[in-house]
């Protein structure tokens, strides 16, 4: 089988739930602790333009949560996730702005 990187917080069920499953399937896993390795706060994983973050009213919500509230509703809902997370290994950028990518990524 083949090796997947997969990008987790330890402490969330779903993610556990998820290492174990493809564990059992025979794949062989490069676990990476998405908030912790990245460097970044949890907070910014969050789409904050997205309808689901509006909708919900997570600009006034999400200060009041917990962590492990937070990386609950992260988890279950792809939709709240910042987009692209993008890695090469030691440095994680979360969504885009041009300023950020050349900064990190600039040859």
């Amino acid at each position: 089988m083949s090796q997947l990187k997969v990008y987790q917080y330890p402490k969330c069920s779903t993610c556990r739930s998820a290492v174990k499953w493809l564990k059992n399937q025979g794949h062989e896993l490069e676990l990476r602790k998405l908030v912790a390795d990245s460097g970044l706060e949890l907070k910014k994983f969050f789409n904050t333009s997205g309808e689901v973050y509006k909708s919900l009213g997570l600009k006034d919500k999400l200060p009041l949560l917990s962590e492990q509230e937070q990386l609950e509703l992260l988890a279950g809902n792809g939709m709240l996730i910042k987009r692209p997370v993008v890695t090469d290994g030691t440095k994680v950028t979360v969504g885009f702005k041009e300023a950020q990518y050349s900064e990190a990524w600039s040859a």
